[in-house]
């Protein structure tokens, strides 16, 4: 089977799949147009507002996708998460909720989720003892050289227990923030004055 067939199956399966339904109350409808309106919404947030509007006014997702020129994957994306919050929407409703209050609920169902990151490896302590170290003498801790480098640093940040891993990358980094360079001379008098 060649790539075009397959491709042409999933585009008649997608096709064949009913778009969930959307039903807007009025207030809503409102809100939706108020952000399509608003001179400085982001255009993210205003495309997806007219891609609910359009869904609730019976339009197919792909003639959405191509007015909108969005994939067909991303509208019905937003349609599914439009879908999902309704309970809520109407729950918000429910409770009377102000225009106001309902444009933030809409605008954090429009806007993209949080997307996942690297945790932040060390705490701020642990980056002011890093820091710390830098202000001392070299030879205080038994180190052969005349000046803390990244390397250094980083070595003795993990002996001391500070840290159980850092690279010198990270310590260098640490120093660029902080306006100090490794330890010379003159800045052991800054540090100590």
């Amino acid at each position: 089977m060649c790539f075009n067939e397959t491709n042409g199956r999933i585009s008649k399966l997608m096709s064949m799949i009913k778009a969930l339904p959307i039903n807007l109350s009025n207030l809503q409808k409102t809100v939706l147009q108020q952000i399509v309106r608003g001179t400085t919404n982001p255009y993210r947030l205003v495309r997806r507002a007219k891609l609910i509007l359009a869904a609730a006014s019976g339009e197919s997702n792909s003639s959405i996708s191509r007015r909108l020129e969005l994939d067909r994957v991303q509208v019905r994306q937003w349609r599914s998460r439009w879908f999902e919050e309704r309970e809520k929407l109407s729950a918000a409703e429910e409770q009377q909720v102000t225009e106001k209050a309902l444009m933030v609920l809409i605008k954090g169902i429009l806007s993209d989720r949080p997307r996942p990151g690297t945790t932040k490896s060390f705490t701020v302590e642990q980056v002011v003892q890093i820091v710390a170290i830098s202000c001392e003498e070299c030879e205080k801790s038994d180190r052969p050289v005349s000046h803390w480098t990244p390397s250094e640093l980083a070595d003795e940040a993990i002996k001391r227990g500070i840290v159980e891993k850092i690279s010198p990358r990270s310590v260098g980094r640490f120093l660029k923030r902080s306006d100090i360079t490794t330890t010379s001379r003159s800045l052991l008098v800054k540090c100590q004055n």
